[in-house]
């Protein structure tokens, strides 16, 4: 086999998709093609991970059957044929102005990505944050973290997530599917106490600070989550993540419109819930 550098993994879930990830999808093509980064688009679900002792919501779990946010760990599967792999959730886009990321990755990095508390955020969000990562870290007593009196926990977004293929070592031969099954993290999948809305970023920013995974920060313009990052400081962005768009009044369906004109969002009302 041929050996590629670099990838770009995604996932898409399901018969119904929100309209606007065919706009954020093509972005992510347009993009591999300047840069002659591979892409590839799971759409049919592999690990069909369920929780062994749920404590989810019904719906949560059978809505599609299984919990889809954990496919995206279906790229683990490929340190052995590219260097570095970015996971990229469905609904970022990349802007046009957008330099190649795999060339911001330091070489003893593991992984990389954005911290919430670096973006330029709003007033309302920040509160967010902080409630957030005190529900979700605060009860860890096997690692170090600090906590901040204006943002919390400091965690990594993980609707990116870039990782170079020294990040291998720290799944310990294990396949995508053992990997979420390890022990420590059944409580994550279950959806015990404070977990039961989590996704894979919990358990990921967990694993990340068990591990003592060398890590690198990158700059919020990475993964700009609409709406917390300040609308004035948008247009800087290279990687606009439309994360919670049924906040939106149309519920997502103003997002192609936002794209070809960035500054009308300071237009669009929004609700951090």
């Amino acid at each position: 086999m041929i050996r590629k550098n670099n990838l770009i993994y995604q996932v898409v879930m399901g018969d119904i998709v929100p309209t606007f990830y065919d706009a954020c999808i093509h972005s992510v093509q347009n993009y591999c093609s300047d840069y002659d980064i591979h892409h590839v688009i799971q759409r049919k679900p592999k690990l069909k991970i369920r929780p062994l002792n749920s404590q989810r919501s019904e719906r949560a779990v059978e809505r599609l059957g299984y919990l889809p946010i954990y496919e995206k760990e279906n790229a683990f599967e490929l340190f052995d044929d590219y260097d570095n792999i970015c996971i990229l959730d469905a609904d970022i886009y990349i802007t046009e102005h957008a330099p190649n990321i795999f060339e911001h990755i330091g070489d003893d990095v593991e992984f990389a990505g954005v911290k919430e508390k670096d973006l330029p955020i709003t007033n309302q969000y920040l509160q967010k944050i902080k409630n957030y990562s005190l529900g979700q870290y605060s009860g860890f007593r096997d690692i170090n973290q600090t906590i901040d009196s204006k943002y919390g926990i400091e965690f990594y977004n993980m609707g990116l997530m870039l990782m170079s293929n020294k990040l291998k070592k720290h799944l310990k031969g294990d396949t995508p599917e053992q990997f979420i099954r390890r022990p420590e993290f059944e409580r994550f999948v279950n959806g015990e106490g404070q977990w039961r809305w989590s996704t894979d970023q919990t358990l990921l920013n967990y694993w990340i600070k068990k591990e003592n995974i060398v890590t690198q920060d990158l700059s919020w313009k990475w993964n700009a989550l609409f709406k917390a990052v300040q609308d004035d400081k948008l247009h800087e962005a290279y990687f606009i993540h439309f994360f919670l768009s049924n906040n939106l009044p149309q519920k997502g369906l103003e997002i192609p419109k936002i794209i070809q004109n960035l500054s009308s969002a300071s237009k669009i009302k929004y609700g951090h819930k």
